[in-house]
């Protein structure tokens, strides 16, 4: 066995490898943590597909507040947690998706917990309803406050998939333009933004996504067959927007007003 058994943490080995497999660390963080430990925070939000997997060290567990622990390159955190608020997936004990975005509410950036949120809810993991029952059965946890503030902004939630998209929902929220969906199926298309009442969508290019002639040729068509459905079309880059916010925001008002 010489040179087989690899320390991640005290008591726990890694046998035969030198460079750990999928989801070892995550395991080995749960044993050192023994008992009653569960995977948390980034990590869990990272095993429900969340976050990017892996995220950085250190593993993210929580344990009973009356336990006293302390690990090397282990995050550790104490709270109680209802057995709801638990779930396994691929073998490892986790906290649930909308325990999750709660423990990670006080943490993360407005626009990043709202995009949390809205992937969260697309892939049927957290409800709404599910959230508000974390808030009011946690009324003094940190970021309470945070994530009730993503649950009651207009139109709720909005998924975006690039960060153009991302940058434009940003522009829109700080400017309080409301009345829009993100990702929305009209006449069997779907566009970036719809003000769907205004007739009016937006789509954010990008020169990767828009460059080649297979591309060119379909967004023409997309085009052409929303505009003959009566819809008007506003086309701006992710570049516009960071770059000419103004100019964007002007172009918009006057294309909704």
């Amino acid at each position: 066995m010489a040179g087989r058994l690899h320390e991640l943490h005290r008591g726990v080995y890694l046998v035969g490898h030198t460079i750990p497999p999928k989801y070892a660390p995550e395991m080995a963080a749960l044993l050192a943590c023994a008992p009653n430990a569960i995977l948390s925070h980034r990590t869990a939000a990272a095993l429900w597909a969340l976050l990017p997997y892996p995220t950085p060290p250190p593993v993210c567990v929580t344990i009973p507040p009356k336990r006293t622990l302390s690990r090397p390159r282990i995050e550790i955190h104490r709270t109680p947690l209802e057995r709801r608020d638990t779930r396994h997936r691929q073998g490892l004990a986790l906290t649930s998706p909308p325990r999750t975005i709660l423990d990670l509410a006080a943490a993360l950036e407005l626009d990043d917990l709202e995009a949390l949120v809205a992937e969260a809810h697309y892939r049927h993991l957290a409800t709404e309803p599910e959230l508000h029952d974390q808030l009011a059965r946690n009324p003094g946890r940190p970021g309470n406050k945070r994530l009730r503030s993503i649950l009651d902004l207009p139109n709720g939630p909005q998924r975006t998939r690039s960060p153009a998209e991302r940058d434009l929902l940003a522009m829109l929220r700080r400017h309080r333009i409301t009345g829009f969906e993100t990702n929305a199926r009209i006449h069997g298309y779907e566009v970036d933004f719809l003000f769907r009442e205004r007739g009016l969508l937006v789509e954010v290019d990008g020169y990767d996504a828009h460059s080649g002639r297979a591309a060119f040729e379909r967004d023409r068509l997309k085009f052409a067959t929303l505009t003959a459905a009566g819809l008007r079309v506003m086309q701006v880059t992710g570049r516009q927007v960071r770059r000419d916010e103004r100019g964007v925001l002007d172009r918009l008002l006057r294309a909704l007003g």
